[in-house]
């Protein structure tokens, strides 16, 4: 019998889902030191970082691949973010804390498999028209 997959990115995409569809501003909690963690260093604090995933936020959400990837700006700064799920601790709606709290990271993949990392995708170049602007935060 085979290991049944992980609930957690399941559970990440429907919270955040429900959260953009409910006008919340979806937020993960993050260990920041777990293996394939790539966020930006100085704003991780206690070894854990809060990161605000709304549309308006960022670009680029990948969700339904392992491991999320996104880009966003920090302190005016566009940095590419990668999560492996096992390292969120929590998803939820910053307006009102609803979500899921997941309390540990999940066991990381050996080291030693012969997969390849996940890279995102090169980002798409936006259609000519209109500019879009987001509000960062």
């Amino acid at each position: 019998m085979t290991t049944p997959r992980s609930r957690r990115p399941y559970l990440i995409r429907a919270i955040y889902q429900w959260s953009v569809d409910n006008g919340y501003t979806p937020h993960l909690l993050v260990h920041a030191d777990y293996p394939g963690v790539m966020v930006p260093r100085e704003h991780v604090q206690d070894g854990r970082i809060t990161l605000n995933i709304s549309p308006m936020a960022i670009q680029n959400l990948g969700l339904e691949q392992e491991p999320i990837w996104f880009s966003a700006r920090f302190s005016g700064r566009s940095f590419d973010v990668q999560v492996p799920s096992g390292a969120v601790l929590a998803i939820f709606a910053r307006e009102n804390g609803e979500g899921v709290v997941f309390g540990e990271v999940e066991p990381a993949e050996p080291q030693g498999d012969s997969t390849p990392p996940t890279t995102p995708p090169e980002p798409t170049r936006p259609k000519p028209g209109r500019p879009q602007l987001r509000v960062v935060k």
